[in-house]
């Protein structure tokens, strides 16, 4: 009898959503530990639902554009790092710095689940329901295309309290809820700007 197995593979990092006065919704992904190596994209979504992605290597293009859905691509050099709690990234033209405060209710519950179980696919799965009505756009299971399923691993949540961000120079506004939704793929940051420790998990049918 045939038998189908599954590839799994796996980004272990954090995301930071953002929104700001101008419209302008920013979701950047800082992924350490990835089959593709180190880095970091971002998501930029305009006020005109215009969704662009910088990415700094076209295996990350390639595999970015593949799972989520842009109407443009912008391979760039993406830097990060960080000094305490201040935050900064550098993506083609755009500048953003934010500052990361307490960790909130959410992040206190998912820190009392096991990593060990809060990473399965099955109890990410279980969880999507009330992920749904908890916090609006949000998913934890959705299609990644291709005949692939991504799990969204959330570990922990700090909030975003400040936040400034630029374009070729023109400022983008000041840090507001991630509102509306980004439409990048099947789910939405929380729409309170935060940080959420994840672990990201993507799965194909074989066989």
């Amino acid at each position: 009898m045939p038998t189908s197995t599954a590839l799994r593979q796996r980004f272990d990092g954090a995301i930071a959503g953002i929104g700001t006065t101008s419209g302008t919704r920013i979701v950047i992904g800082m992924w350490p530990r990835s089959p593709l190596g180190s880095f970091a994209d971002v998501m930029l979504e305009r006020p005109d639902g215009h969704r662009v992605l910088l990415a700094p290597n076209q295996d990350v293009v390639e595999f970015v554009s593949a799972t989520y859905n842009f109407d443009e691509t912008v391979l760039c050099d993406v830097t990060r790092g960080r000094e305490g709690n201040h935050w900064w990234v550098k993506a083609g033209a755009l500048r953003v710095e934010f500052e990361v405060g307490k960790r909130t209710a959410l992040g206190g519950l998912l820190r009392l689940v096991p990593e060990k179980i809060a990473t399965q696919t099955w109890f990410t799965a279980a969880i999507d329901p009330i992920a749904r009505v908890v916090m609006r756009g949000v998913r934890t299971k959705g299609t990644a295309g291709a005949g692939r399923t991504e799990y969204y691993s959330a570990l922990d949540q700090h909030k975003i309290v400040a936040a400034q961000a630029s374009w070729e120079g023109a400022q983008l506004g000041t840090l507001t809820p991630v509102e509306p939704p980004v439409s990048f793929g099947f789910g939405s940051t929380p729409s309170a700007p935060s940080l959420v420790r994840i672990i990201t998990t993507i799965t194909q049918r074989e066989g």
